[in-house]
């Protein structure tokens, strides 16, 4: 294929392709809005997608090196890609590409090897395509992005060369097989190449990109073009190309390779599902609050809160009792030791040093006598013998502690009461009933 023709076959792909494009443009309905999330998952995004590329194959690359022939060709290529979208940035692709490639030793004077023509019967090879800009900051959508590419693969090739003396000896005669058969796989080398490449992708619609790539082919063998040069060198061609690829999938999802995931972060968190969530939250802990300070609220400044106080109103500076109602008047001190401030027992729940209410009535009584009149009182603890020693040691320090915490918050002066556990010691009561474990958990306050 001399240049001329090339440069029309070229641009009849190219025109060929963009009908396609414009085709697709018009026929392609806009892609339904989804409610993407951002942890949604691939499934809410359409992956898949298949294209159609061609192009120009030359035997060099872009990064030069050493080549057996001093002048190279570019013949038209052509192939196919499946792509699979695992990311927003990140694909893999399965690519073929068939085409031929050629050169000549133009200029040197009785030449090994004049010209070679090489039959690309295909070129197969999985590559990763990392997508680069999908996240950006600046656009909430793209229609130009950049990719990079590399993979590797498999391909099969028949060499054919033009000796000085004009000769030509063709591979695919070397095989073994029908001589007629042109296709027979053993007619063609078989081997390895790495291709690495770059390219542009541009949204033509929701369905459609027009790609334009190059790729560099790094082969594993020394005889694509028939020749073997360099001994230790190994052979490359590369392909530019265009070519159209088409989405698949549900119209109703959008493409991951042209989501900003950025905007779709954007886009939940301005959810107005989400936002009215919020603000029912916030109405939520408003009315908790307010209970809070329901709760809290002391009209008559007993000290009791008017949720609890039995009676309301009581004269400022008035002994009152945990339920709010003002406290009897105390007889002397000498007339209440043998009811009040004797010896007092206060009982409890098993495994526990929770004041029971019924106890409250007892212990207001001991605490207006102490604030009124002085003195001080013990109060130790006991428990059943449930448990370990250890165990109920703490556990009647903290019964007693609990009595001791109860007259200070009343208003007796906290030097004027002591505690001690006493854990299983000086039982009132068998532990080996129900009934007697019971009066055994319990603490007794005595005055000193």
């Amino acid at each position: 294929m001399n240049y001329s023709t090339l440069k029309k076959s070229v641009a009849l792909s190219l025109v060929a392709l963009t009908g396609v494009a414009s085709l697709a443009v018009a026929q392609d309905a806009p892609a339904t809005t989804s409610a993407t999330k951002v942890f949604g998952g691939r499934g809410q995004y359409r992956t898949w997608s298949i294209g159609v590329h061609g192009g120009v194959l030359m035997p060099v690359v872009a990064i030069g090196g050493t080549n057996d022939f001093n002048k190279w060709d570019a013949n038209l290529g052509y192939g196919l890609n499946i792509r699979k979208q695992l990311g927003h940035s990140f694909g893999l692709e399965l690519n073929g590409t068939r085409g031929k490639l050629s050169g000549t030793n133009e200029g040197i004077t009785n030449p090994a090897v004049r010209e070679f023509e090489t039959e690309l019967q295909y070129a197969v090879d999985l590559r990763g395509v990392v997508n680069l800009g999908s996240i950006d900051f600046l656009r909430r959508e793209n229609s130009v992005g950049f990719f990079l590419t590399a993979g590797a693969g498999y391909m099969a090739y028949a060499p054919k060369i033009i000796t000085g003396a004009g000769q030509t000896i063709d591979w695919k005669g070397k095989a073994v097989g029908p001589a007629d058969d042109k296709h027979d796989a053993k007619d063609y080398v078989k081997g390895f190449y790495i291709p690495v490449g770059a390219g542009v992708k541009f949204k033509v619609s929701e369905r459609v990109n027009f790609n334009l790539g190059y790729t560099m082919n790094f082969v594993d063998a020394d005889n694509l073009d028939g020749v073997y040069a360099k001994g230790q060198t190994k052979d490359k061609f590369s392909y530019g190309y265009a070519g159209l690829e088409f989405s698949l999938g549900s119209s109703a999802k959008p493409s991951l390779e042209w989501t900003n995931p950025l905007a779709t972060m954007y886009d939940e968190l301005k959810d107005p599902t989400l936002r009215q969530e919020v603000e029912a939250l916030k109405n939520r802990v408003s009315a908790v609050e307010k209970s809070v300070e329901d709760l809290k609220k002391d009209t008559d400044g007993d000290g009791v809160a008017d949720q609890f106080d039995k009676c309301p109103g009581t004269p400022a500076g008035t002994a009152v009792d945990g339920s709010g109602c003002p406290l009897p008047k105390v007889a002397p001190v000498d007339s209440v030791a043998s009811n009040v401030t004797g010896f007092e027992k206060i009982a409890f729940d098993f495994n526990s040093s929770v004041l029971k209410t019924e106890s409250y009535p007892t212990l207001d009584k001991l605490s207006s006598v102490l604030r009124e009149n002085g003195g001080k009182v013990t109060v130790n603890g006991y428990a059943s013998s449930e448990g370990t020693a250890a165990y109920n040691l703490k556990l009647s320090k903290d019964r007693a502690n609990s009595v001791k915490t109860y007259l200070v918050n009343s208003g007796v002066n906290a030097s004027q009461v002591a505690t001690k556990g006493n854990g299983e010691a000086n039982p009132i009561a068998s532990n080996d009933t129900e009934e007697g474990r019971i009066q055994n958990r319990r603490v007794e306050t005595a005055r000193n």
